[in-house]
């Protein structure tokens, strides 16, 4: 975030020339620019530790994902863990060549977009259904397994319709968003600006679903408050982040 405040500052100041006329992708790299150069070392570092943890984080995630719930549920049920593990190794290998051959030629177009940017609006498909899935669920004993599944289906059809449809269909500038040109002759709403609405009515619809059921589902997750209880110290850092943050926001937004 705070890069990304301090880029808007310094660029509307006149203090960043090399990011007028063209693409704002490079803003970061030219945040860095006043670094000196072990802080710029660190930098980079950083970034790239994030990167590499999303990537082994989606790795895991698909080794895991296939050895459990396909090939040890319904391909090989009797598996010991030597092969699972073998399995898991081998899907991960597997998964990255065909990563690979899809972005050689850029077949899915992700140079234009840029990979984390694409990762991000890609995911955020199925994020909002899951996310008002887990939330409601959790702190919602009235929540019903019927509004569950609508809220998967609906967060997914949501997310297709702001990011391909709405500006055609509502137009470029409602109450709901703003769409920009997306340099291939339409119009497109920032996708965080997507998945908040998607979240938003998925949760409507899953509220509404579930107001015809009873009062207190009898399969409900039973919440615990020690569960997200956190210590004095903890709390007190987490509000002077937040005001910090807020304060940056209100005095540079």
């Amino acid at each position: 975030m705070l890069p990304g405040i301090a880029a808007y500052v310094l660029y509307k100041n006149g203090h960043l020339p090399q990011l007028e006329g063209g693409s704002k992708d490079g803003a970061y790299s030219a945040i860095l620019s006043f670094l000196p150069s072990g802080l710029k070392g660190l930098s980079i570092a950083a970034l790239t530790a994030a990167i590499v943890a999303s990537l082994a984080g989606k790795a895991n995630s698909i080794s895991t994902i296939f050895t459990l719930d396909i090939y040890k549920k319904y391909l090989k049920p009797n598996a010991d863990e030597k092969k699972l593990v073998w399995t898991g190794r081998v899907t991960i290998f597997v998964a990255m060549i065909v990563s690979v051959l899809f972005t050689w030629n850029d077949t899915l177009g992700i140079g234009g977009e840029g990979g984390f940017t694409f990762i991000q609006k890609y995911t955020g498909f199925i994020s909002p259904g899951v996310f008002a899935m887990f939330i409601l669920g959790m702190f919602w004993k009235r929540t019903t397994g019927a509004a569950a599944i609508a809220g998967v289906i609906c967060g997914f059809a949501l997310s297709v319709f702001f990011n391909n449809y709405a500006p055609a269909l509502l137009g470029n500038e409602t109450i709901l968003y703003t769409a920009y040109p997306n340099g291939k002759g339409g119009y497109e709403i920032p996708f965080l600006i997507n998945m908040g609405w998607s979240f938003f009515f998925t949760m409507v619809v899953m509220i509404l679903i579930s107001l015809r059921g009873p009062k207190v589902n009898p399969k409900s997750f039973i919440f615990e408050k020690g569960m997200f209880k956190v210590s004095n110290s903890v709390l007190v850092l987490i509000i002077i982040t937040l005001l910090l943050l807020t304060a940056l926001y209100v005095r540079f937004w």
